[in-house]
């Protein structure tokens, strides 16, 4: 028979103990709690505008690498076509010598040579100087053209597949680069998220009001050059558009695609990213030598560009959630100008 016993109580001692475990975790909980205050608004800021500023150096070199992968595109698609027309010829040159071929068999066989040629390739053929007696003056000129064609078809079809292979990594990198650049803008919305409704309402007008006040302060800068003065005022009637990574306008922008597309629209085409901007034209080192239009550098990573617009002012497309604006030269560690 089974015997039924009685289930052990907790004892008193055990009860206690349980009771202190539980009351240290929550006064670590409140004491951890405490050790994490909530940020101010001016630090999140701090925090956000950092974030902003390394989700633009990774747009600029996510712009690079998108600049490269339409580069090989366009090259790997010029060799695929040339590589196509070649095989063409290439066919064309074996239907000439065939029809060589079979004029020999109606007349009475085929040239043992013309047989080699048409079992597959020549070259081993051809290298042997003590056979070409056996071939008339016509197609041992054919055989030569086909034989050249083929190595011509060979490095061109090798020099695709490695420009082929070049594009396969570069999308690699653009992928990695916009996640990177996803990342860095998901942190930034997470700590504005921290903040109140008001407080985010604060920054909002902070932003707004930093493009009228710098507007009022406009004038007085050395008059621009015809091209740099077209490419400014290209990039005054795109105020108020709105900052998109990798964007080239005409309806928004990453900084270097404002002052690409504004200078585009003066009929001057330059490079596409800051960094290669920064060597279009003429460097300026000193601030009180600028024009208007000239490009404004900033970072030691030269990770930022604008147009100066005069009076220690700049137009730019500043970062993620602001507008093409005016601003001070002084927001930034100025780099250098470039005169285009």
């Amino acid at each position: 028979m089974a015997s039924h016993r009685r289930s052990k109580q907790p004892s008193r001692a055990r009860v206690t103990v349980l009771t202190a475990t539980a009351a240290a975790a929550v006064a670590l909980t409140s004491q951890a709690a405490q050790a994490t205050p909530k940020q101010s608004k001016e630090e999140v800021k701090a925090k956000v505008d950092k974030l902003y500023h390394e989700a633009e150096t990774a747009t600029e070199k996510y712009d690079g690498a998108k600049e490269r992968a339409k580069k090989l595109e366009k090259q790997v698609g010029d060799l695929q076509d040339k590589v196509a027309r070649g095989q063409g010829e290439l066919n064309d040159l074996r239907d000439d010598l065939g029809s060589v071929a079979s004029a020999q068999y109606r007349s009475g066989g085929i040239d043992p040579s013309v047989q080699l040629f048409l079992s597959s390739d020549p070259d081993d053929y051809l290298d042997k100087a003590s056979t070409l007696d056996q071939l008339s003056g016509q197609q041992v000129e054919a055989l030569k053209k086909i034989q050249e064609k083929q190595r011509t078809l060979a490095q061109e079809r090798k020099e695709a597949t490695a420009k082929l292979k070049d594009l396969q990594e570069t999308r690699k990198e653009l992928g990695k680069k916009k996640k990177q650049i996803q990342g860095k803008l998901s942190e930034a919305q997470k700590l504005l998220n921290t903040l109140t409704e008001k407080e985010r309402q604060q920054l909002a007008a902070d932003e707004a009001r930093a493009s009228r006040d710098s507007e009022g302060r406009l004038g007085g800068g050395v008059p621009a050059s015809g091209r740099a003065g077209a490419a400014f005022s290209a990039a005054q009637t795109k105020i108020g558009s709105p900052y998109v990574y990798g964007a080239t306008g005409p309806s928004s922008f990453d900084c270097s695609g404002l002052t690409s597309w504004a200078y585009a629209q003066a009929g001057v085409s330059i490079p596409r990213t800051s960094q290669a901007q920064a060597n279009a034209g003429t460097r300026i080192y000193s601030a009180s030598q600028l024009k208007v239009g000239d490009l404004v550098l900033f970072y030691s990573d030269l990770s930022h560009i604008g147009l100066y617009a005069g009076n220690g002012q700049i137009l730019h497309a500043p970062h993620t959630g602001a507008n093409v604006r005016y601003e001070s030269l002084n927001a930034m560690p100025f780099q250098f100008g470039v005169r285009v």
